[in-house]
């Protein structure tokens, strides 16, 4: 009786095990898994000249400078390009972790441009998962150097010119991303008739991470219907980012010497396989305001 008592206690703790592992599965299956989103696509807000997927966190506002000297094949008479510069100042502001603004000027034909960034999707695994993330940005260019003839000055709105691009970036690994740039300019005034006031580009930047704070990004962007007037190149930069804490400093060689997309995608003039190659570089402060968490470093 004793032996069969000890049989009957063992055969009821098998069911309640069997009853709690069930249970078990039927909450798993029908609990809607946690929805994980993908960091780090980019290091910072620029892949080199143009912008990435990435913005700054809400309640953070950034001052930026970019420079770019003249052509390191002018030689040692110029310093190798050192003693011509061109430099664009900007504060760039985090409305909203998924929304960004700044206003710039560039020393470029005097130019003072503002733009906006907004992340409408964003990369993740898990629940109803996305490949890649999507972002919207837009700007206008305001171009104030006087070099009209007298009697030939344009209006103000003539010296406008608007960018609209979709970004989208996808990180296929810890250690490599990809993103595509189709864009569209429009330039309220040319130079010529046969200068196209919409012009249609398509650019594409990458990362490779070398290691936790460096890595090596590249971008290109090709124009369908280029500027008549000029002799217009596609532009091209390569670069290394290395995250210094809290904010990335790029070192970047380029065919463009402008730093924002009207002038860049659309007034590139040197061809960076013949040695017209620019060296600069983008550095940044950022600044907190509000409560806020702390960075973590990419470690993946």
């Amino acid at each position: 009786m004793k032996n069969l008592l000890y049989i009957i206690a063992l055969f009821v703790m098998q069911l309640q095990v069997m009853a709690q592992d069930d249970l078990f599965d039927i909450l798993d299956n029908e609990m809607p898994q946690a929805k994980n989103y993908v960091t780090s696509t980019f290091k910072g807000t620029r892949i080199l000249n143009g912008h990435s997927i990435e913005n700054r966190k809400k309640g953070t506002l950034e001052f930026v400078i970019s420079h770019r000297f003249g052509r390191v094949n002018l030689g040692p008479e110029e310093l190798y390009g050192l003693d011509q510069s061109n430099i664009r100042f900007a504060f760039e502001y985090g409305v909203f972790d998924d929304l960004m603004i700044g206003v710039g000027r560039s020393s470029f034909e005097k130019t003072y441009d503002g733009f906006f960034k907004y992340k409408v999707l964003k990369q993740s695994s898990g629940a109803n998962s996305l490949p890649f993330s999507a972002s919207l940005f837009g700007s206008v260019a305001y171009r104030s150097i006087d070099d009209f003839e007298p009697g030939k000055e344009p209006s103000e709105s003539d010296r406008l010119t608007y960018t609209t691009q979709i970004l989208l970036a996808r990180k296929f690994s810890p250690g490599f991303s990809l993103q595509i740039m189709p864009s569209y300019i429009h330039r309220n005034s040319v130079k010529i008739n046969d200068d196209p006031h919409d012009i249609f580009a398509v650019g594409i930047g990458g990362r490779v991470k070398l290691t936790k704070r460096i890595a090596v990004n590249g971008e290109y962007h090709y124009t369908v219907n280029p500027l008549a007037s000029i002799d217009a190149k596609n532009s091209l930069a390569f670069g290394i980012d290395i995250e210094t804490g809290g904010h990335v400093f790029q070192i970047i060689l380029s065919n463009s010497i402008t730093m924002i997309e009207k002038s860049f995608i659309t007034e590139s003039t040197d061809d960076f396989f013949e040695g017209d190659v620019h060296l600069g570089f983008n550095i940044s402060r950022a600044f907190q305001f509000g409560k806020h968490k702390k960075r973590k470093l990419d470690n993946k």
